[in-house]
């Protein structure tokens, strides 16, 4: 008894700092709402970039630390529904959609409710132990992050380009529905940190990624559109991988 009670009470700090990063990356997801109330829709935008930056960071610490619990996943998930879901669906009214009052807020719930359904099936998926190996290799509809990131292209061309025809309330509404349902269809897409590189690509890959970090650091808005664009070219890449995969394992089978 006294041996149980001494566990409970010594908890080592390996296992609470994942979860520390987590909730960072939570806070800047709820301050990013703050700051675009206020109109500083810039400051909001980077804190979303900054919250991304950490999802892909507290898992692979939890792994490292050999920390990883199922309590961290679930943090992890939730931090997620408020960072890509609901901040950008507020930060994207706020900005532009609340002009049109009743659908722009219609809008506004359709994205949140598409990240909901994106996470709860990706949650549902990690408890499926039959997976085959090369299906791990990609996701099922653009991650919650990705969504995010792309929703709010439209606002980030006006930190650029001044009268951006991306900044009309209609294209608006039409991208924001597109993102949502990118993000909850069936869509498979690349999972980049399973993605296998072969040696000939290994320079010119280390080239654009040294062209990438210039452009971040002269024109990061620009590079933010870029990189958004380039990202959904490899959607319709991934689904013929996708194809050409699930047949090659159908006729082994």
């Amino acid at each position: 008894m006294n041996s149980k009670k001494k566990r409970l009470l010594s908890f080592p700090l390996s296992r609470l700092f994942p979860n520390m990063v987590t909730i960072a990356g939570l806070c800047c997801g709820l301050s990013a709402i703050r700051l675009a109330i206020e109109g500083r829709f810039e400051i909001a935008v980077v804190l979303l970039v900054v919250a991304a930056i950490i999802d892909g960071m507290d898992g692979r610490i939890a792994r490292l630390l050999n920390s990883t619990s199922i309590f961290g996943a679930h943090l992890d998930s939730l931090s997620d529904f408020v960072c890509f879901g609901v901040s950008p669906a507020l930060i994207l009214y706020l900005w532009k959609l609340h002009a049109i009052k009743g659908l722009g807020w219609a809008v506004s719930l359709f994205f949140v409710v598409c990240c909901a359904l994106r996470l709860a099936r990706f949650n549902t998926s990690m408890l499926d132990e039959q997976v085959p190996a090369w299906q791990k290799k990609f996701f099922t509809g653009i991650p919650s992050p990705a969504g995010a990131m792309l929703a709010l292209m439209p606002l980030v061309s006006t930190f650029y380009m001044e009268n951006s025809i991306f900044a009309t309330s209609a294209f608006c509404i039409a991208w924001t529905l597109i993102m949502g349902m990118l993000m909850a269809s069936r869509v498979p897409t690349f999972a980049v940190k399973k993605l296998i590189i072969r040696h000939e690509w290994v320079l010119p890959i280390m080239l654009l990624a040294g062209v990438a970090v210039v452009l971040m650091l002269t024109e990061p808005w620009l590079m933010f559109s870029l990189s958004g664009i380039l990202y959904l070219l490899t959607i319709p890449a991934s689904v013929v991988v996708y194809k050409k995969l699930s047949l090659q394992n159908k006729s082994i089978l």
